[in-house]
């Protein structure tokens, strides 16, 4: 049985085996028949925000707009959606639903995986909310998630349920309802609510808190979440690096922390400048305020060299499941800051080919033209993902997965169908 080993053996927690039986439509196996094996989605989450593309995928997107997708859809298999509640709900019942699942849809289309983002969160809520008294904020809160979460069950199945709740019943930077609402309920009772609510409006879905505060006071509540009884499915970690890279040792030792709770670790939140460094004196990112951020040739080379060390760091260890690079382009980057791996021209950065070289290169199977043996099988050792074998004399196709990992194997039985005209 001929075998198909990929080029990266070096993380064997990313790699499975499968043996491919390739048969004809009426069942019999293709002896002795060139096959060609492709891959063509990573399991692991390599994610960018969508927000870019809302307009494009609701027929008002610009040729600039479908350059900068074509681009995006090269790189990333997973995409998260705004939900921050001012912008979606301006005002009362009316919420932005039907723009919000064009863009889903399209998306879906593209083969992408999705996350909404955020659905409690103390920061950009509607003005509206302000005045009421707080058992109609609750009533609000309440209505709210169940609403975004039944209404993008089957197209959005992963949402950070809350985010930065740490800060949430202390934050004074600006007035708003969930912030009381956290101060006067506690953070248990504001993160019970989220999942609470959400769990009941599909309950299949995956359920993440969220938090750039990564310091033990994090640990503190998740260990006191997880005693009290309320499930999480995955801890969400954000690292916006816009004072500087902070280094393999400190990443990995921040993994390692959080990785105790036995729990899928997605990095949702990432960024790494490819300008001047934010200065270090500065505590709250969103201080920081200047009339031009540009991107250098200097900080370009920097930024791919860091972001491809950052996402070697990440991939090789086992206890993370998703990175989600916070921009593809500089163009009203968040902060104004030169964090995209494209240029606000739609020109790639540095960064952009030193990450695809690894998504699409280092931790890529190749198409691998093979040939089955006498019981029609080919053995394929890959990342963990979905793949495509084509019968190379006709050029029909079928799909298959690769999920286990190297401790067995797993006999994954494909019918060739005829080729699309």
């Amino acid at each position: 049985m001929q075998h198909c080993s990929v080029p990266d053996t070096t993380m064997p927690h990313r790699l499975g085996e499968v043996v491919v039986t390739v048969a004809d439509e009426a069942g019999s196996p293709l002896a002795d028949t060139e096959v060609v094996v492709r891959q063509r989605r990573h399991a692991f989450a390599f994610g960018n925000i969508g927000f870019d593309f809302i307009p494009l995928a609701n027929g008002s997107g610009t040729t600039a707009d479908a350059a900068l997708a074509e681009r995006w859809l090269e790189l990333f298999n997973t995409a998260t959606l705004p939900f921050y509640w001012d912008g979606f709900e301006p005002e009362p019942g009316a919420p932005r639903t039907a723009e919000l699942l064009a863009a889903a849809a399209w998306f879906t289309a593209r083969g992408v995986r999705l996350k909404g983002h955020p659905l409690v969160w103390h920061t950009l809520q509607p003005r509206w909310l302000l005045d009421l008294p707080l058992t109609e904020v609750e009533s609000r809160l309440r209505a709210r998630v169940r609403r975004e979460v039944s209404d993008f069950r089957g197209l959005i199945d992963t949402w950070d349920a809350i985010n930065e709740v740490v800060i949430m019943p202390v934050f004074d930077a600006e007035d708003n309802a969930v912030t009381r609402f956290a101060k006067a309920r506690g953070r248990f009772a504001t993160v019970r609510l989220a999942f609470g609510e959400a769990r009941a409006a599909n309950p299949s879905a995956t359920l993440l808190i969220n938090d750039f505060d990564l310091s033990s006071a994090y640990e503190c509540l998740i260990e006191g979440l997880l005693e009290a009884g309320i499930v999480l499915d995955a801890i969400g970690l954000q690292t916006h690096m816009h004072q500087g890279y902070c280094g393999e040792e400190e990443t990995l030792a921040i993994v390692e922390r959080f990785a105790r709770y036995g729990l899928p670790l997605h990095f949702t939140e990432t960024s790494l400048v490819s300008g001047q460094l934010m200065p270090p004196e500065i505590v709250d990112l969103n201080d920081y305020v200047v009339d031009s951020w540009p991107s250098t040739d200097e900080g370009e080379a920097r930024q791919a060299d860091e972001l491809a060390r950052h996402y070697r760091t990440l991939v090789s260890h086992p206890a993370v499941a998703a990175i989600t690079y916070w921009g593809i382009t500089d163009a009203d980057a968040w902060l104004g800051a030169p964090i995209g791996l494209v240029r606000a021209d739609g020109t790639p950065k540095p960064s952009y080919d030193a990450l695809h070289g690894l998504i699409k290169g280092h931790w890529w199977l190749p198409p691998t033209t093979l040939r089955t043996d006498h019981d029609g099988r080919v053995r394929v050792t890959g990342f963990l993902g979905d793949y495509m074998v084509e019968d190379a004399g006709v050029g029909s196709t079928a799909a298959f997965e690769i999920t286990g990992v190297r401790s067995g194997q797993v006999e994954a039985r494909v019918r060739t169908v005829p080729a699309l005209a």
